[in-house]
């Protein structure tokens, strides 16, 4: 099949349906070819019509805290003292620029994560 950009939802998933149908195809193969030209148009299309939720900059520490097995103690170094890590993962105090970009960096997060309104 020929493909172009994708414009309706129609078309959407269509592309979505091939590229599951092509997913284990050989590398270096036409059908190869073809999955990597619909990834791009679909990226593309959920670019342009699929808005992503905005995260909560504090719950996404806290994923990551759990992924890590870490808890409030370790951040003390990133934050300051215990009361301070407790007043921002509880919401009582926002973040600092300083502390947001500690923990961006710490936890290998995009900056945007801490950035409203960012999109």
């Amino acid at each position: 099949m020929n493909w172009n950009v994708l414009k309706t939802e129609q078309d959407y998933q269509a592309a979505i349906l091939r590229s599951m149908a092509l997913f284990e195809v050989e590398e270096g193969s036409p059908e190869s070819d073809e999955l990597a030209l619909l990834l791009v148009l679909v990226k593309d299309y959920e670019d342009k019509h699929i808005p992503l939720p905005s995260a909560d900059p504090i719950e996404v520490i806290k994923l990551k805290m759990q992924e890590r097995g870490l808890r409030a103690k370790d951040l003390e170094p990133l934050i300051g003292s215990k009361g301070q890590v407790s007043s921002i993962l509880s919401g009582r105090r926002a973040l600092t620029l300083k502390v947001a970009a500690r923990l961006r960096a710490y936890f290998k997060l995009p900056a945007e994560i801490f950035l409203p309104n960012a999109a």
